[in-house]
């Protein structure tokens, strides 16, 4: 799991070089970020607070602990990793394809071994489950609300390349990710 955590981090450190944003709790905790400057692992980690609740009802105490291990290790990861690696000058579009396939590729990972990242995964999973909605649609629907929000404090241009980014992300979830696949240990 802890693959996954540091490439969904990785993913993380490429959108904040470019003041991208994308969807999900991580979406909501880049824009209070960008708006407050308090620290994005914090924020991350509060805002997924109420996802534990509901992924303990629905998706069992393991999910849940493994969920809370995750969002706790993304937390101080992405507190951490600017002081392993630097993006000093990085292309806003290579950005977002990065950013989204390597976030995408770590939350695939989380998934397979009955993890997620709490927030809006968990609800995904939680509405694949029980109604046989593939997950990475319903997440694209959801980010594509959050990024909506985001017309407020980006550019139209980072919103666009936020936009393909969190295209690519689930993309990679949808195309990867099916019912009775494998699921881990």
């Amino acid at each position: 799991m802890l693959s996954g955590v540091i490439l969904v981090a990785l993913g993380l450190q490429f959108f904040k070089h470019a003041n991208l944003l994308t969807g999900g709790a991580t979406g909501l905790a880049f824009v209070v970020f960008y708006l407050g400057q308090l620290p994005y692992g914090l924020i991350l980690f509060v805002l997924n607070l109420p996802f534990y609740v509901f992924a303990y009802r629905v998706m069992g105490k393991e999910f849940t602990l493994k969920t809370f291990a995750c969002v706790a290790s993304l937390a101080i990861i992405t507190e951490w990793m600017p002081q392993l690696i630097r993006l000093q000058d990085v292309n806003p579009i290579f950005a977002g394809l990065m950013g989204g396939l390597l976030a995408g590729v770590g939350i695939l990972m989380l998934i397979r071994h009955k993890a997620s990242l709490g927030g809006v995964t968990v609800l995904a999973l939680y509405l694949q489950k029980t109604k046989g909605w593939r997950a990475g649609h319903v997440q694209l629907i959801v980010d594509l609300a959050i990024l909506a929000v985001g017309m407020l404090i980006v550019s139209w241009q980072q919103l666009a390349i936020s936009i393909f980014s969190a295209f690519i992300l689930n993309m990679v979830i949808a195309t990867n990710h099916k019912t009775g696949r494998y699921m881990g240990m």
